[in-house]
């Protein structure tokens, strides 16, 4: 299977969108904050991550407080979380900037958490994916949420060989905190 074929190590492109954000008048797109729900579903999908042992060797995030917040929350939920960079080319990026972005990743890094923005993030993974297990597909092109997480795995000697088509859709979730827990 040309998805999961390759040489080099299992490398995975977990790509997460900024949890809810709140719309507060007079404040720029850059600059919003999470709304409360967004401020639940955040930790929630730090623990997700966690559960599916999908916890990051790196992180690039946009600079917007959105999704800057949303790495925070997350991030809280590990023991040590990974470095991270704040990249203001992930604020409002098209396919090509992303990829741009993440082909820079060093390529002992086998695990990259990327936070952005849609459509962007769903853009670029369905750019990526050749297959997807089960129905993940099919369910990231109805809809890729905040607070969604996708799981593209791929095998490679680095990210700047990282092409179209070539990964292989693992997971796609959409973690959702409970009220009262924040």
């Amino acid at each position: 299977m040309s998805t999961r074929a390759g040489a080099g190590p299992l490398r995975r492109l977990v790509v997460l969108r900024h949890a809810k954000s709140a719309r507060p008048e007079g404040v720029t797109d850059h600059d919003r904050p999470l709304a409360p729900r967004g401020r639940r579903d955040a930790p929630a999908a730090g623990r997700a991550l966690a559960a599916s042992d999908c916890l990051p060797d790196l992180a690039l995030c946009s600079t917007a407080l959105r999704a800057r917040r949303t790495w925070e929350l997350a991030s809280a939920e590990w023991g040590t979380p990974p470095p991270v960079r704040l990249d203001p080319r992930l604020y409002a990026a098209d396919v090509p900037t992303l990829l741009e972005a993440v082909r820079e990743t060093p390529p002992q890094v086998e695990t990259l958490l990327l936070i952005g923005h849609n459509p962007g993030l769903e853009e670029l993974v369905l750019h990526l994916a050749g297959e997807g297990l089960d129905d993940t597909l099919e369910r990231l092109r109805v809809k890729f949420p905040t607070s969604a997480i996708a799981v593209l795995a791929w095998h490679g000697t680095g990210w700047h060989a990282l092409a179209p088509g070539t990964t292989l859709l693992t997971e796609l979730t959409v973690p959702r905190g409970t009220k009262g827990r924040s």
